[in-house]
């Protein structure tokens, strides 16, 4: 039987992490292509498993959609190549570029892998391909990109992520659309700046990790076991915080790096785009408040007997990052007054 023992784990770990140094420190489009391979190959077997049959058929698609994905980029690069004194064809080439990466980090309009991979996956697995795996398309992208392709990519990420995310049960799914909509911010800030991008996905993969570890340590897959379950109020006092901060409530770590990416849109004039992102993020917000007051207000009398309780250490831990998020607006005080 197929089974990775820990440290065979570690080592596709190191495999990707050195994968995605190979991708963005290459000097040609064929090395980034090779980067992008191994971060592939060294993927696959950390998602799949004989025992569970979702996670084998999240690989399988994995596999599917990321080898289309590059084949069509290594097909480009190919073109550019051998066209590349012919200026009639490089908007095309561009855009089909483009498509390839955004095809690899999950984004709309190429996203309908995503949502559904993430849902046969584990928690930490769901957390790398939120985070990492995002990095290198995304600086291969920021290196070679049509302007007018990226405003409607922006604009079509943070309508799918804020729409896809209302009618979704699954805590898996939900994420996966929130990280769609956090990618049309990414964008918007990688057009700008590479130190606004790294600045913004700094944040993000914090709130992130957060969230996905304590729902890991929960072992909580569904929206209903939030309140089907009988959590400690102080586990629902840090789910609240947690999931308020990552749709960016003002007083929250959250709202910190949208609210500098607002400051750098409006000043390089991308007045619509701005607007759409934030009306967006009020959808967000909705169906994160949905979430939280349903594990407040609802409870299950048959349930009473089950009672959800953390060891004293990891509720220090999740304390300490809550306080954190909640000191979040006073540290962004300090940076812009």
């Amino acid at each position: 039987m197929y089974y990775l023992n820990n440290s065979n784990k570690m080592f596709f770990i190191f495999i990707i992490f050195s994968s995605t140094l190979i991708s963005i420190s290459s000097n040609s489009w064929f090395g980034c292509w090779i980067g992008l391979e191994i971060n592939l190959l060294s993927f696959i077997p950390l998602i799949s498993s004989s025992i569970n049959l979702l996670a084998s058929e999240a690989s399988l698609k994995y596999f599917l959609t990321q080898s289309i994905a590059s084949i069509n980029f290594l097909f480009m690069i190919l073109l550019k190549m051998m066209l590349l004194k012919n200026f009639h064809f490089n908007n095309i080439i561009t855009i089909m570029m483009n498509s390839s990466l955004l095809m690899k980090m999950g984004s709309a309009p190429f996203h309908f892998w995503f949502p559904n991979i993430i849902e046969g996956l584990s928690w930490i697995n769901s957390f790398i391909l939120m985070t990492w795996q995002k990095i290198s398309p995304m600086i291969l992208l920021s290196y070679y990109f049509n302007l007018n392709f990226m405003y409607l990519i922006i604009i079509f990420n943070v309508i799918i992520g804020a729409i896809g995310g209302l009618n979704q049960t699954s805590l898996r799914k939900l994420m996966a659309f929130s990280s769609i909509n956090n990618l049309g911010w990414m964008i918007s800030a990688i057009m700008i700046s590479e130190n606004l991008w790294i600045f913004y996905f700094s944040f993000y993969s914090f709130l992130i990790m957060i969230l996905c570890f304590f729902f890991f340590n929960l072992n909580m897959f569904f929206i209903n076991q939030l309140f089907m379950n009988n959590l400690m109020p102080l586990i629902k006092i840090n789910l609240l915080i947690n999931f308020l901060s990552l749709g960016g409530l003002p007083p929250f770590l959250g709202f910190l790096p949208k609210w500098t990416l607002i400051n750098f849109l409006i000043i390089n004039d991308f007045i619509f785009i701005n607007f759409l992102l934030i009306m967006m993020s009020l959808i967000i917000l909705f169906f994160y408040l949905r979430i939280t007051y349903s594990c407040f207000m609802f409870n299950y009398l048959k349930m009473k007997w089950l009672k959800i309780n953390l060891k004293n250490n990891f509720l220090w831990v999740m304390n300490f990052f809550s306080l954190i998020s909640i000191m979040g607006m006073i540290f962004s005080t300090f940076l812009f007054f």
